[in-house]
Order: structure tokens, then C-alpha cells, then sequence
């Protein structure tokens, strides 16, 4: 039977690793494409292609079984369930795979992209730019079609021309920059606060206007500490919460 073959992360050991595991896993799952197998490989496989131990990889699979993600059943393997439904917290711990993962796992529509004058409140972030490139995306759940959240994205014009636009159909912005364009990221400062949904908010994700919404703002800077991404997502308060772990390292 062919195996699912989850994609490669290079782990930060200032951080849990089963965390980190999880959510290159749950990014991998949640992006895979439709015809990808279903049958992941054995817990000693998958701990061999991530470099951890096998209880690491056994906590991180616990994790992905929690939230509905997988299955496992003795004696005849661990499965992704492909019904999952992907409403799911927001969830910050400092990892770019956790980013990605974050950002994984709907249909994403292209609303456009082209230049944007950087609004009055970014532009610090664009110190040397009057115009970034803006893309604009809007995210639906794979089984119901609901419009979960849309996004935007503010990019530097030296690094807009790197990019394909037509790529962020199948992958996330964060994932497309380190992957495909080969940035090397070294931070994500994320901001998440309750707001009301605006008019263009309360179209795009059929909801009421002045509806709640999460309002996250994740700021990415590449190895020389320059901004290469600004991005903006409305999330339905209705599908989405906010959460984050505080891990406490016992000596």
C-alpha cells in the first residue's frame, strides 16, 4: 500500500518538539492534495524522517488524534481522516511550521494582487516603500464551503517579483516564501485582537455585519531582520479561537 510521505522540517531545539512535529505534520495533512495517499507510515518511520524519538513522534500523533486529524486503529496502521472538519483554534508557540500549519488545510480563492499604497499603521514595517504588492485570498472549508477566513498579504516589491501569484492557490504565503522563493525566515511577531466585522469583512465571510471576528497580524522578517511579509487575516469568530501554550522547561 502507498504511504503518505509528510514533508521534511528543519526543528528548532529552544522548542517542544512534539509540537514542532505536529504541526509540520498537521501543515502536511491539511495541504496534501486530493489524490495523496491516506495511510501514514509506522510511528519508527515517521520519528526516523523527523530525527526525534518514537515517544516524541507518539505525543505528536496524539496531539493530531485529538483534534480529529488522524485515526489509529492496532495492527492495521494510522490514518488521516479526510472529513476532518478544520475549524480549529489559532494557535501562536513560535514556530514557522506552526504558521504554516496554521495557514494550511482550505480551498483558497486569489481575490487579486497588485500594487497598494502601505496603510498609515504598517508603515513602519515599510520604511523605504510609499507602495507594497498586496495579494488578497479568501479561505473555504474543504468539506462544507464555508468561508472561514480572507487574507492579505503586504510584500516588498523587490520581493513581490519573485513570487507567483498562482501559487498561493495550493500553498500558504509563508510556506511559498521559505520554500519557493528560498527565504530564510527567522521570526513571525504575531498580534491577534477581537474586532467587528467591516462591511468588506462581513461579504466576504457571509456573516452579519459588526459580527466578531479575530483580527491576526503576523509580521516576517528574514535573516537579516528584513520585513518580507506583513499579512492580515479576518477569521469568523464563529469557527475560530485563540490559544496559546506556555511551555515551563523543568530542569
Amino acid at each position: 500500500m502507498t504511504l503518505f510521505a509528510p514533508d521534511s522540517v528543519e526543528l528548532n531545539r529552544k522548542l517542544p518538539l512534539w509540537y514542532q512535529v505536529s504541526q509540520s505534520l498537521r501543515a502536511s495533512i491539511l495541504g496534501r492534495p486530493p489524490e495523496a495517499p491516506l495511510r501514514l507510515p509506522t510511528e519508527e518511520a515517521l520519528a526516523e524522517h523527523y530525527g526525534v524519538s518514537v515517544l516524541t513522534m507518539r505525543q505528536a500523533l496524539k496531539e493530531l488524534e485529538t483534534e480529529g486529524l488522524i485515526s489509529r486503529h492496532r495492527r492495521r496502521g494510522t490514518f488521516i481522516e479526510p472529513e476532518a472538519r478544520r475549524g480549529r483554534p489559532v494557535r501562536l508557540l513560535g514556530s514557522v511550521d506552526a504558521i504554516v500549519a496554521q495557514q494550511s488545510g482550505e480551498d483558497t480563492t486569489l481575490l487579486g494582487h497588485g500594487p497598494a499604497p502601505v496603510p498609515a499603521e504598517l508603515a513602519e514595517y515599510f520604511p523605504d516603500c510609499a507602495e507594497a504588492v498586496s495579494y488578497r485570498r479568501l479561505r473555504r472549508d474543504r468539506v462544507s464551503g464555508e468561508p472561514t477566513n480572507w487574507a492579505e498579504n503586504l510584500i516588498p516589491p523587490a520581493t513581490a517579483a519573485r513570487i507567483d501569484p498562482e501559487a498561493l492557490r495550493r500553498m500558504p504565503m509563508t510556506k511559498l516564501l521559505r520554500d519557493e522563493v528560498g527565504i530564510r525566515i527567522s521570526r513571525i511577531t504575531d498580534t491577534v485582537e477581537a474586532r467587528l466585522a467591516d462591511p468588506e469583512t462581513a461579504r466576504l465571510l457571509e456573516v452579519p455585519l459588526l459580527s466578531p471576528i479575530l483580527h491576526y497580524t503576523g509580521v516576517t522578517l528574514d535573516e537579516h531582520g528584513r520585513v518580507v511579509d506583513v499579512a492580515r487575516i479576518h477569521y469568523r469568530g464563529d469557527r475560530f479561537s485563540f490559544s496559546v501554550t506556555v511551555e515551563n522547561v523543568v530542569d
